[in-house]
């Protein structure tokens, strides 16, 4: 019985213009995002969408969905228990941007929900 021939080096893409210019574009776009200021930026570009999102949703809230505002309020806190869960279980040491991304999506939300609980006064 014969055994299969083994892969030794990983298959390559056949070398065409379109694919050097996604190559290029790529490796661009990874130096930029990699970047200090960028990611920075990135990140506080995050917390600011949470804060717009929660914003919104807390005018949904109180503006049009009068019956389902109980039902949505759990939806959103146990989103946010999940995500606090699923972080603390996959990153063990420093997150990614990714994560960094949706943790501060994460605390603009709250943060938002918060400020509009004060503006009511409840």
């Amino acid at each position: 019985m014969e055994r299969p021939p083994t892969l030794k080096a990983p298959i390559q893409w056949q070398q065409t213009r379109l694919n050097r210019a996604v190559e290029q574009l790529a490796r661009g776009f990874q130096a930029q995002i990699g970047t200090r200021w960028a990611t920075a930026s990135t990140a506080l570009l995050a917390l600011l969408g949470g804060i717009f999102l929660g914003e919104n949703v807390s005018a949904l809230l109180l503006w049009k969905l009068t019956g389902a505002r109980p039902i949505l309020v759990l939806g959103m806190v146990l989103l946010h228990e999940l995500l606090v869960r699923l972080r603390t279980q996959v990153v063990k040491n420093v997150p990614n941007l990714g994560w960094v991304v949706i943790d501060n999506l994460r605390i603009g939300v709250v943060f938002a929900l918060v400020f509009e609980a004060f503006k009511l006064g409840s």
